[in-house]
């Protein structure tokens, strides 16, 4: 399972979520209004809770002389990865998921080579600037079902940002593999330039629906079988539905 010019084989496949296995549209026109929607509602119901209460604190910390919900409302308006924001929204968004509000949005060609992928022996890992229970949450109720049984790691910006050297470094260490060994996917440059600073592999998914452009400085493919074909990964068995 190496890549063509490559002696070590491919041994742990990290996944980044929107752009990657998601449409980015997902995640803007469905998740983050969904959360914002009921942001009021879930400090007023939940902001005691000992899972919620910490968390309320960091925001605090982060934007004194803010009310929470302010400072989670602007964080939110501009898109910022700030962990505390991460955490309450996998929190409201575990409500939508689990009511049935909510399903996971995966590319069609994902969930089949994730479980070929699985089935030869690769570990697969996420790295999102979403929440670890976010990224559970989505997982668990895919429109292909549960494939959190396929994923053996999940890590958010508690590791460390996304687009740092150091981050990637330190997964590879979790994962218990030497970077060149680890199989980094993601739509975005930046975060591809850090991990091949780290010595890991490489791709960057260019979807057009996505509107991804490529950059140029990295292997690009547009599916998850091509991705499959080029760095010798176990092929699906199964197509893609539709």
């Amino acid at each position: 399972m190496s890549t063509p010019g490559s002696g070590t084989p491919v041994r742990t496949v990290l996944l980044d979520i929107e752009g990657t296995t998601s449409a980015i549209a997902f995640v803007k026109d469905t998740l983050f209004p969904f959360a914002e929607r009921a942001l009021d509602g879930f400090l007023r119901d939940r902001g005691a809770d000992p899972a919620v209460a910490p968390v309320l604190d960091e925001v605090r910390a982060l934007a004194p002389g803010h009310e929470p919900a302010e400072a989670l409302r602007g964080w939110m308006a501009r898109d910022e990865k700030v962990t505390p924001l991460k955490a309450l929204q996998g929190m409201i968004w575990r409500q939508g998921f689990e009511s049935g509000q909510i399903r996971g949005h995966l590319w069609p060609d994902v969930a089949p080579c994730l479980r070929a992928w699985a089935r030869g022996g690769i570990a697969l890992r996420i790295y999102s600037s979403g929440s670890v229970e976010a990224q559970r949450l989505l997982f668990a109720h895919t429109e292909a079902g549960d494939l959190t049984p396929l994923l053996q790691g999940f890590d958010d910006t508690r590791t460390g940002p996304k687009r740092e050297a150091a981050s990637y470094a330190a997964i590879a260490a979790s994962a218990g593999q030497p970077p060149g060994a680890v199989l980094f996917l993601s739509d975005v440059a930046e975060e591809l330039d850090a991990a091949a600073t780290a010595r890991m592999r490489v791709c960057q998914l260019v979807r057009p629906a996505d509107g991804t452009i490529a950059s140029g400085r990295h292997p690009a493919c547009g599916t998850f079988p091509e991705v499959a074909a080029r760095f010798g990964l176990p092929a699906p068995d199964e197509p893609p539905p539709g």
